[in-house]
């Protein structure tokens, strides 16, 4: 199962592309990544009121365009293609997302709109310490006012690699209550947070650490909210598969477009025939991740209820979409000889993008384990916090 991409669809790819290419080439995408925002606020706000990408995969009713995760794939696929460093990955898949699924009329009606129209940047604060992307694993606590739990709640714990978690308006944070894990909306600004950037691979993401110390927080969502969590990780999950879809694309196309022009003993080096199998062995890398992007796509799009569906289409994607774009960022680097390894090349860039998004959400050992656990060749151990229930 694949997405059936409509006229509309390719318009918006071939809008987005165009649009990309004008406002955020390679200068502009140096410039906001050097920025102390990390990123561009004026091209967010144009992304927002010039093509609506930021209310693309929300509801109508919220202010949205009534889009789903196809749609979103589309946008980041051609985002990663651009290497844009922009909080839309962590507003619009995370937080946005989130909020989606939750169930919650309230909170949906509070912050989407926002979202939407470009007002507010949201994440999601879910890994610690310990580096774990599993719902089951969240240390974090929270707890109702004394008293009364209609007051308020108060989270405590600390935070890791929270995407554009220095600068968000809305953190989402998923904290352990009575019930169990649970999500809990914190501003950034709120007494008892406290944000610190991290020193990353990936200039063109910022991640940060989240401190909170009995912060002020709103319930979002169900009570038993394990479920609906796991949901939200596998939907931005395929997301980020789309992502690296796209980055994978740009290594490739760059790579071919070098092999062509660059002479080397009277000859362009493409006729070479080592060039040309590390070209079609990239090229095969990405096809097979596209399709595998695509077909979690549709599959979460569709929400099936049969768990292991779901679950094993996100596995495929991620292993295979962050494998490709590894090995295409590697490969582009190769080809492009002692210039690829530069400072002024984008091709390193590529790479420390592939090999952070790596680790975002699981890494792909953790997928891997995710996918052999659901067809039974592994221990139970290695599904853990997937293997419980059936959300």
């Amino acid at each position: 199962m694949a997405p059936t991409f409509t006229e509309e669809h390719e318009q918006l790819r071939a809008t987005l592309r165009r649009f990309l290419a004008d406002k955020a080439p390679s200068e502009a995408v140096r410039r906001s990544m050097e920025s102390a925002d990390g990123h561009d606020p004026a091209l967010r706000r144009r992304m927002a009121d010039e093509l609506g990408l930021l209310g693309l995969a929300l509801p109508e009713e919220y202010g949205g365009f009534g889009g789903g995760p196809v749609e979103l794939g589309l946008v980041l696929e051609e985002l990663g293609r651009a290497l844009l460093p922009s909080p839309y990955f962590a507003t619009v898949a995370l937080a946005g997302q989130a909020l989606v699924v939750c169930g919650d009329e309230t909170a949906k009606a509070r912050w989407l709109p926002a979202i939407a129209d470009g007002s507010l940047t949201g994440t999601l604060a879910l890994a610690e310490e310990s580096g774990s992307w599993h719902v089951e694993d969240v240390r974090a606590e929270a707890v109702p006012e004394p008293g009364d739990a209609h007051r308020g709640w108060r989270v405590t714990g600390t935070k890791m690699f929270v995407v554009d978690g220095h600068s968000a308006d809305l953190v989402l944070v998923v904290a352990r209550a009575a019930t169990g894990p649970r999500l809990f909306a914190v501003e950034g600004t709120a007494p008892g947070v406290t944000r610190t950037r991290l020193e990353t691979l990936d200039p063109t993401r910022r991640l940060a650490r989240v401190d909170l110390d009995r912060a002020p927080a709103q319930p979002v969502g169900p009570e038993a909210a394990t479920g609906y969590l796991r949901r939200v990780t596998d939907l931005a999950t395929v997301a980020l598969a789309a992502e690296q879809t796209g980055g994978a694309q740009a290594c490739l196309d760059a790579a071919v477009a070098y092999a062509k022009v660059r002479v080397q003993f009277g000859r362009p080096i493409g006729s070479f025939q080592a060039v040309k199998h590390k070209c079609a062995d990239t090229l095969v890398k990405v096809e097979a991740a596209r399709s595998a992007a695509y077909h979690a796509l549709s599959v979460v799009a569709a929400n099936p209820p049969e768990w292991a569906e779901r679950a094993a289409a996100v596995a495929v994607a991620a292993v295979c979409c962050a494998d490709a774009y590894t090995h295409a960022a590697k490969e582009n680097i190769q080809i492009h000889g002692g210039i690829g390894y530069t400072w002024e090349h984008d091709a390193h860039l590529h790479l420390k993008r592939a090999k952070s998004s790596e680790q975002l959400l699981g890494s792909p050992a953790t997928h891997r384990r995710r996918l052999a656990g659901l067809v039974g060749i592994s221990a139970p151990e290695a599904t853990k916090g997937h293997a419980r229930g059936n959300p």
